[in-house]
């Protein structure tokens, strides 16, 4: 049986980093999604500050869903590479410390051939990171929406095992063209973390929009079964980016994942 883990993306929130963890807790979530660059400064994590940030976790009984490193370039750019590759290692590092077994960001566009230069430098570029999270214990996990599922899927593949992983975002696949149910059916045995996200695509002006939960058209009944076959055993955060009300969305959308 599935268990649904909800978390929260503490950024929607907009509060400071103590207030957002308390806000969390109160409206029950088991584990909150960290942005490394925005909510914590990674040149100054002492021990001390470390433990620190252990401790209000503790306090408000949550665990670290995953920790968000998001590079001004993908993997797929040259400019500046090691540099990149270096800072999320990192980033996996510190993830580590703070509990965490996943590390998301967007690796840049894949192409569709396979067989490209740039292709082989993403599957290059992914394979050296992920033998790092087979050392730390943290993997990386390549955000959706860039491409439909089947070319990601296709460089997951391509993988050694253990080094491909795939945070689910439906609803950017969803605003940026493509089938979120698709995608899910190709990529459910990557997915090492999943964004609880709606969206909808205004087939006329070619327009995407995020929604509330339950108000698009991503089929989640479908993405949790799918989940449930692989025994998916990580957590569901709650995302919501645009929202007048964005407390009261997530507080509701964590009460509906509570009740399934």
């Amino acid at each position: 049986m599935l268990r649904i883990r909800p978390a929260v993306r503490l950024a929607c929130l907009s509060q400071p980093f103590k207030k957002a963890l308390i806000t969390a807790a109160s409206i029950g979530a088991e584990a909150v999604e960290i942005d490394a660059r925005s909510e914590l400064d990674m040149r100054d994590l002492s021990d001390t500050a470390i433990r620190h940030i252990c401790k209000l976790l503790e306090d408000q009984g949550l665990s670290v869903s995953a920790l968000t490193f998001q590079t001004r370039r993908g993997y797929n750019v040259h400019a500046d590479l090691d540099r990149r590759v270096h800072a999320t290692k990192r980033a996996m590092e510190l993830a580590y410390r703070l509990g965490a077994k996943v590390v998301i960001n967007r690796i840049g566009r894949v192409p569709e051939d396979s067989s490209s230069v740039e292709f082989e430098m993403l599957r290059d570029v992914l394979t050296e990171i992920g033998e790092h999270s087979q050392r730390v214990g943290v993997v990386l996990a390549a955000r959706t929406g860039a491409e439909n599922g089947t070319v990601l899927a296709e460089l997951m593949s391509q993988l050694p095992p253990g080094c491909g992983a795939v945070d689910f975002d439906p609803a950017s696949l969803i605003m940026n063209g493509y089938s979120s149910s698709e995608a899910a059916q190709v990529l459910a045995p990557f997915i090492s973390h999943v964004h609880i996200k709606d969206g909808l695509r205004d087939i006329a002006t070619g327009r995407g929009e995020e929604v509330a939960f339950g108000s698009g058209v991503v089929d989640f009944d479908e993405i949790f079964g799918l989940l449930e076959q692989q025994q998916y055993q990580g957590y569901f955060t709650v995302d919501r980016e645009f929202s007048h009300n964005p407390r009261l969305e997530i507080a509701e959308t964590v009460e509906h994942l509570k009740r399934i």
